[in-house]
């Protein structure tokens, strides 16, 4: 099979009673990402972001940047966290969220993530390969 045919991964994401699938890009971090799981993990929330450690993850910084989108999932190295943003964050200053250090972005979330907005009080996140 060629490798351009290759569909992107995809993971499943569960916080309270919102589910939601997410596509991973191809990238190294994606992958080990994408390896590590599942997980069934406890959230924290900083703003409109859920951050949560993920061990076993090596970040590779293909795209590290602070420029992230509502529904952006980003791995950052520094702390061994996945973040998943969904809205503003204490240093936005419009309405995309700003992470609080560069962050690699691993994924995108599939519709809607304003939703998590619902379970910003839950107290763990299900990650599983979709």
């Amino acid at each position: 099979m060629d490798s351009m045919t290759v569909p992107a991964k995809r993971i499943r994401i569960t916080v309270g009673g919102v589910q939601l699938d997410a596509e991973l890009r191809k990238t190294k971090t994606a992958d080990e990402v994408y390896a590590a799981l599942p997980v069934t993990v406890p959230i924290h929330t900083w703003g409109e972001e859920f951050y949560f450690p993920l061990s076993g993850v090596r970040d590779h910084r293909e795209t590290a940047t602070t420029q992230v989108k509502v529904g952006d999932v980003a791995f950052w190295g520094a702390g061994q966290v996945l973040a998943i943003f969904f809205g503003r964050t204490p240093m936005s200053t419009g309405v995309d969220p700003v992470p609080a250090d560069r962050v690699n972005i691993v994924g995108k979330i599939i519709g809607d993530a304003t939703q998590l907005r619902q379970v910003m009080h839950a107290s763990s996140i299900v990650l599983e390969r979709g």
